[in-house]
């Protein structure tokens, strides 16, 4: 059977989005069968595998895949995308939460839900300040951990274009002390209120954007004073504008793009 797709990005953090909102896919979604459709040489290739589906309660459901075929909780920038898709506010569902979205020029404005900041939201493996980490690998120490869907550690360091993240990255995603694996975040200061980030994404590796890692570094430099309650951060790909308050959802805001359209047969990826 064909099966349509749509193919979209958010500062080049790319997605293949399936809509089975109103027409049902021809099988269940595997690990398998998602790294098969995100693989750049033999499929269509993608950071991360979008599927919307029905929700009885919200305006639907959003499965999201990394690239490796992990299941995960949150993208904010599929969810830019899907907003830019959708064409109107919405709330919907997804294993991390529930997101409030809203199309803006060109891109969105989503309401990310409330960071988790305790060791046991993380997770962490056991017991630990979470804004001031007593952990180090190399040169990077004393992160912050914030769970915003997804897991991120957050290292601050003097510039983070000279951090070897595409080595370190995979080593802290899979240290033992994240039973979940983690996203590693390297940022520093580039002006008031503005932070450069790059981010090793947890099944992706690295990333020209990562919507809930910039989220996650605001959170975390929010926290420890080094920014106001509004911050951009400047990823590879592009500037995102991240707000917070103490107790309150994380607000983001920035571009999303549809790059194409098409179509696969569901028997070449089940």
């Amino acid at each position: 059977m064909r099966v349509p797709f749509i193919k979209m990005h958010g500062l080049g953090n790319d997605f293949v989005v399936l809509d089975a909102r109103e027409r049902p896919l021809p099988g269940t979604i595997s690990s398998s069968n998602a790294k098969a459709l995100a693989n750049r040489n033999t499929g269509i290739g993608c950071d991360q595998l979008i599927v919307l589906e029905p929700s009885a309660a919200h305006a639907f459901a959003m499965r999201i895949y990394n690239a490796d075929g992990g299941e995960v909780g949150a993208c904010g920038n599929a969810t830019r995308a899907v907003a830019l898709l959708h064409g109107e506010a919405a709330t919907i569902e997804t294993t991390g939460g529930l997101l409030a979205l809203e199309p803006a020029k060109g891109g969105a404005t989503v309401n990310m839900g409330v960071p988790r900041v305790d060791w046991n939201q993380i997770p962490l493996d056991y017991a630990m300040d979470t804004l001031s980490m007593p952990v180090g690998w190399r040169e990077l120490k004393n992160p912050v951990a914030v769970n915003v869907g997804n897991p991120h550690v957050i290292f601050f360091v003097e510039d983070a274009d000279k951090v070897d993240l595409g080595t370190l990255g995979p080593e802290i995603e899979n240290d033992p002390l994240f039973p979940e694996r983690i996203n590693v975040n390297v940022a520093s200061g580039v002006g008031e209120n503005h932070l450069k980030l790059h981010v090793w994404e947890r099944g992706a590796g690295l990333t020209r954007a990562c919507g809930t890692g910039a989220c996650a570094t605001a959170v975390a430099a929010i926290r420890r004073g080094l920014v106001g309650d509004a911050v951009t951060v400047t990823l590879p790909g592009g500037d995102l504008f991240i707000e917070w308050r103490e107790g309150e959802s994380i607000r983001m805001t920035g571009p999303a793009t549809e790059s194409f359209r098409g179509e696969f047969e569901w028997d070449d990826f089940a």
